[in-house]
């Protein structure tokens, strides 16, 4: 049974940010360095968290706008600035004014909608545009059981769609491309490889991250019924492949910066 859109905001608090969102700004944090910082515009910032942690460690003199995903990431961010006293401003929609720098999180962004949001982001950047997201070679361990899942479920002819998930999932070539032709200058990036371990296959496919974030997602092209299916054989074609060893997939979290 799907999640509201308010389960699932307090999921992404309560486990998603942690065990994904920090992952991909902790490596920012390491490998990006800000030239301007008078204003920050945030965008997808979730639940708040890596926008907090910025605000704790950037002088009080830099403004920070901060745009959650939807309403609810918003309420549970906001809450938590004021509980701290954290001068950043949440909200749902982008701002009309440029800022020196923008960020972006794009790890949850479906392929298709990724050029979009680097418009949206070199647009309102007068600086400097920072951005991540998987790039292509990501979740391949997922994908290469989800082709022999739909075979043993007898959903054989949709399996063109697991070929279409590993097709989308962009190269970095075709990223710095689009954001070169956006105006974005200077363009650099790096990969990191982040790998997420369980310990089964059932725990794999029922970790909020997989069950409520990541499959659903992938498996748009099924019915409800279907996906329960699905998802009860891929923890079984897990165990049966790795027997008593963990289940890994691997994600090729790579970091875009430019100048504007």
């Amino acid at each position: 049974m799907s999640k509201t859109q308010k389960e699932l905001a307090f999921l992404r608090e309560m486990t998603v940010e942690s065990e994904w969102t920090e992952r991909f700004t902790e490596y920012l944090d390491k490998n990006f360095k800000f030239d301007k910082k008078q204003s920050i515009l945030y965008v997808n910032a979730g639940a708040g968290n890596h926008a907090l942690a910025l605000r704790e460690k950037l002088d009080d003199e830099t403004e920070i706008y901060a745009v959650s995903d939807n309403e609810d990431l918003r309420s549970i961010a906001q809450a938590k600035g004021e509980a701290v006293k954290a001068d950043i401003h949440f909200d749902t929609y982008l701002p009309e004014e440029k800022f020196d720098v923008v960020i972006a999180d794009a790890s949850f962004v479906k392929p298709y909608e990724i050029n979009e949001l680097l418009a949206d982001i070199v647009e309102a950047a007068e600086s400097q545009v920072a951005f991540f997201l998987p790039t292509k070679g990501s979740f391949g361990e997922i994908f290469s059981f989800l082709w022999e899942t739909l075979l043993e479920t007898d959903l054989l002819e949709k399996s063109e769609n697991v070929e279409r998930l590993i097709a989308e999932i962009p190269t970095i070539e075709d990223v710095a491309e689009e954001a070169g032709k956006l105006g974005l200058r200077k363009i650099e990036h790096s990969t990191g490889i982040e790998i997420f371990e369980f310990k089964n296959g059932a725990e794999f496919v029922s970790a909020p991250l997989v069950a409520d974030f990541l499959l659903p997602v992938w498996l748009d092209f099924l019915t409800d019924e279907e996906q329960e299916k699905v998802s009860t054989k891929l923890a079984e074609l897990v165990d049966a492949e790795d027997g008593n060893l963990s289940f890994r997939f691997s994600v090729k979290n790579t970091l875009f910066s430019g100048e504007k």
